[in-house]
């Protein structure tokens, strides 16, 4: 499942690239082969007079990036489906910029590491371009990383660190990559076991993996059991001939009608049949897959994606209450203030009645003798203004009083607020040690791990020797089909020599016939030419074969046997042959 703002992240990185003069502004030329490349990789049919009608204003300069966003989303995100590859379409955009930002001389990782650094980066950063990553989402990815790579998290570097970015607070996806790669947090361990952390984690952010094991299976036909590797994403379980996931065997569909009993995962139509090598390891399967189904239920994204923004969320409202409660100790300071400049008033008003008061008694002592009485009057009169002045004082102190006790509620505010944060310092040492918890369960997986992989090599040894005995067996059946061919090729041979015999023999009966024919032939005329010399013969021993050469040495009988006896012997040689 992809997410539009992930995908306009990598396209904002090939963008940037191309824009080098750095002004938000990249030609056309480059603009077509960067959408081009971005249908292809999305499996869209691309259509390039879209993007001339789009720009027709704008011909000779440069285009802005506003105005690609517009036919990005319309004419490329608008038309996405769910069947191409994102990692396919990530890469393509980390090849176009890259090279640009990247000098991997002086840095511990390899290219495709520095590629899953990148779109960890994606995935944590904010929502707000130029695209950064702030210092909570990078102390989320190192912890995450060093717990993988089974090392301890050090808070006083960390700490340091922090220092060191000052007011900055944020790094862009080319200073997280130097980050990783210099193994400044990472030091003694070497570049298999960084490597191997980093995996892990990209593994889990961007393959949506959240957790892989073997697992025995249940066949739906054979119903034999056969170890599979299994893995577990928010919407389906997956099960390989191995674990490095190159042939996969099937998809278990996860959805808000599957149920989970004991080792049986089923849902309306289909049940499969899983077994656990241990107690504690179909636990933990159980778990997994119960939490992914209620994620589905209750129509949630995938926990490390539902974590992302309970961070994002929790860091909202912790910015909301430090903007309120500065507001309002700007606003008691405000008041504070206001009751400051009243005291300072009213001290003001009691000094000035006081110094009226003593002018008013010099002035009655020098009249003193003269205006007795109307000292007296005066002396009413000056009681009278005392006890309102008294009256005054009594009022102002009460109210004195009342801000006094305003001063100590907001004092109490304060406090229940100190109190406030002290509970959730006390809840962050309480998730430090659920942390510390999870390292320590990820430290025994990691020797059940070591475990598992040496149980590998015993299995690698066995196979080693099948395939020596299985070579020795191939050795013998190509001696075996030599030896056949050679037979064939004997066979052959002599298939051959009895063809060539069979002509002998034709050849010799033709022979033998024109032979007959030319002593028929010559008898004839013996026997018509009464007169011709005789040659001298033996006398007569009986019934002799005559030839054109005078009597035979055998007689007819004697003939007959003869080519009776080669026949059967041609015969019986033909027999052997076949």
């Amino acid at each position: 499942m992809w997410h539009r703002e992930e995908l306009l992240k990598s396209i904002w990185h090939a963008f940037t690239a191309l824009d080098l003069d750095h002004r938000g502004k990249v030609s056309k030329s480059q603009l077509k082969v960067l959408s081009h490349n971005l249908c292809t990789v999305m499996k869209i049919p691309h259509d390039p007079v879209a993007l001339e009608e789009h720009f027709k204003d704008d011909d000779t300069g440069p285009l802005s990036n506003h105005g690609y966003m517009p036919y990005l989303n319309r004419f490329i995100l608008d038309k996405v489906q769910e069947d191409f590859d994102v990692l396919e379409f990530y890469r393509m955009c980390w090849t176009l910029c890259y090279k640009k930002n990247i000098h991997s001389q002086h840095l511990l990782i390899s290219d495709r590491d520095a590629f899953k650094v990148w779109c960890i980066f994606n995935f944590l950063s904010e929502d707000k371009y130029p695209l950064v990553i702030i210092i909570e989402e990078i102390e989320y990815f190192l912890r995450k990383m060093m717990e993988a790579m089974g090392s301890g998290w050090s808070e006083e570097s960390f700490a340091d660190y922090k220092l060191q970015l000052n007011t900055k607070n944020c790094l862009t996806a080319w200073e997280l990559i130097e980050l990783v790669g210099l193994g400044l947090f990472s030091k003694g361990l070497d570049r298999q076991t960084l490597s191997m952390g980093i995996t892990e984690v990209f593994t889990e952010l961007i393959l949506d993996v959240l957790k892989q094991d073997y697992m025995m299976k249940k066949g739906h036909k054979r119903k034999n059991w056969t170890e599979r590797w299994f893995v577990l994403r928010p919407t389906s379980l997956s099960y390989y001939v191995g674990e490095d996931v190159e042939e996969k065997r099937g998809d278990i569909i996860l959805d808000q009608s599957c149920l989970v009993i004991i080792l049986k995962c089923h849902n309306i139509f289909l049940l499969f049949e899983i077994s656990a090598s241990d107690k504690k390891k179909k636990q933990e399967w159980i778990q997994a897959i119960q939490s992914c189904i209620q994620q589905l239920r209750l129509g949630l994204l995938s926990p490390h994606r539902e974590a992302r923004l309970r961070r994002r969320e929790l860091r909202q409202r912790q910015q909301v209450e430090e903007e309120d409660l500065a507001e309002r100790m700007k606003q008691l300071q405000a008041a504070s203030d206001t009751k400051q400049r009243e005291l300072e008033a009213m001290r003001m008003k009691m000094e000035e009645a006081a110094a009226k008061a003593a002018l008013e008694e010099l002035r009655r002592k020098k009249t003193q003798l003269d205006l007795q009485d109307r000292y007296r009057l005066d002396l009413e009169r000056e009681k009278m203004v005392r006890q309102q002045m008294e009256e005054q004082v009594a009022q102002k102190s009460s109210e004195l009083e009342q801000y006094l006790q305003r001063v100590r509620q907001l004092e109490d505010m304060y406090h229940r607020l100190e109190e406030a944060l002290e509970d959730e310092r006390q809840a962050k040492q309480d998730e430090e040690a659920m942390r510390k918890l999870q390292a320590r369960l990820l430290e025994e997986e990691a020797a059940k791990r070591a475990e598992l992989e040496q149980i590998q090599l015993q299995q690698q040894r066995a196979l080693c020797q099948t395939e020596a005995e299985k070579r020795e067996l191939m050795a013998e059946q190509l001696a075996k089909e030599r030896d056949l061919q050679a037979a064939t090729l004997q066979l052959e041979r002599l298939e051959k020599e009895r063809q060539g015999a069979l002509e002998q023999y034709e050849e010799v009966s033709r022979k033998l016939k024109r032979a007959a024919t030319k002593t028929k032939t010559w008898k004839d005329k013996v026997a018509k030419h009464e007169g011709l010399v005789r040659l001298i013969q033996p006398g007569h021993k009986g019934l002799q074969q005559m030839t054109n050469w005078g009597p035979a040495a055998f007689t007819d009988a004697e003939l007959e046997q003869r080519k009776k006896l080669w026949q059967d012997s041609k015969n019986q040689g033909t027999t052997e042959q076949v």
